[in-house]
């Protein structure tokens, strides 16, 4: 799991923290956790998820992905978050 600024610009900020996360999540492994699953039975899709997370806190909502990569989620997670 590597965090990531939702907003790039704050990265030289020293008083600004991180603010989403991303990982890797094989398949159902988020089922359980957040419900992702579908109904019929088919295990949540493996690959790449982000979601809005500080250092040391829970998760503030459900992750958006799969994706296909590391690079691809943050740049989908910036581009739904960010003017």
């Amino acid at each position: 799991m590597s965090y990531f600024y939702s907003d790039p610009s704050r990265e030289s900020d020293p008083h600004a923290l991180p603010d989403a996360e991303v990982f890797y999540a094989d398949a159902g492994d988020l089922d359980e956790c957040f419900g992702l699953g579908d109904d019929d039975d088919e295990p949540s899709p493996a690959g790449w998820y982000a979601y809005a997370c500080f250092p040391g806190c829970l998760p503030d909502g459900d992750p958006c992905g799969p994706f296909d990569s590391e690079a691809e989620a943050i740049e989908e997670w910036r581009s739904m978050y960010c003017d």
